[in-house]
């Protein structure tokens, strides 16, 4: 970003106004990535946060400064990538869910061994597989390298935005922090269709 450009994303901001505000921005990581199409939110006071019970060594992140990754090992297998916003202190972060593949196609399709366009980043763990991202990006600024973060271009059409219950989690299963750009193919799982 080039010095003097207002940021792409106010971190400052409400995990969940976060959240919806990086659908359709586009993520580079060493020149690899693609645009966000799929995001979740978590906050301070939600049972289903890292943050809910407090600092923690795997969780410190979290509360750290806003604008930088918390990367943490899920079930032990997978990495995933979140953005941590709120000001310092507070605990709260969006998970990426999926992103749109774009550029570094084929370093993504050697990292998770399969040429399949539409699975190389749809879910938390397939996009830090693609990506590159292990625990050494944890705390790292998003706005300095190997992180790029680039907002939509003057006169693009405006993404539209879904929004309904996060997924793979088991508490506060009802609140409505999963945001998804309508219509994408690369989303981790469609939303439900609303009566």
């Amino acid at each position: 970003m080039p010095s003097g450009s207002p940021p792409v994303i106010d971190f400052n901001a409400p995990a969940d106004e976060v959240a919806r505000h990086l659908v359709g921005v586009t993520l580079l990581v060493d020149g690899v990535g693609g645009r966000i199409v799929e995001t979740e939110a978590y906050d301070w006071d939600d049972p289903a946060s890292h943050s809910f019970r407090g600092p923690t060594a795997r969780n410190a992140s979290m509360f750290g400064s806003p604008g930088r990754a918390y990367v943490y090992r899920s079930y032990g297998i997978h990495w995933c990538l979140n953005f941590v916003c709120r000001e310092k202190g507070h605990g709260a972060a969006v998970l990426i869910r999926a992103i749109e593949p774009i550029m570094g196609l084929e370093r993504m399709r050697e990292r998770r061994g399969l040429d399949e366009v539409r699975l190389l980043c749809a879910g938390p763990g397939r996009i830090a597989q693609a990506l590159g991202i292990d625990v050494s990006f944890n705390g790292k600024s998003l706005d300095a390298p190997p992180f790029l973060l680039i907002a939509p271009a003057d006169g693009e059409p405006e993404v539209v935005v879904d929004a309904g219950p996060r997924i793979g989690i088991s508490k506060a299963v009802n609140m409505p922090w999963r945001f998804g750009e309508k219509g994408s193919r690369f989303l981790s799982k469609p939303f439900r269709r609303k009566p």
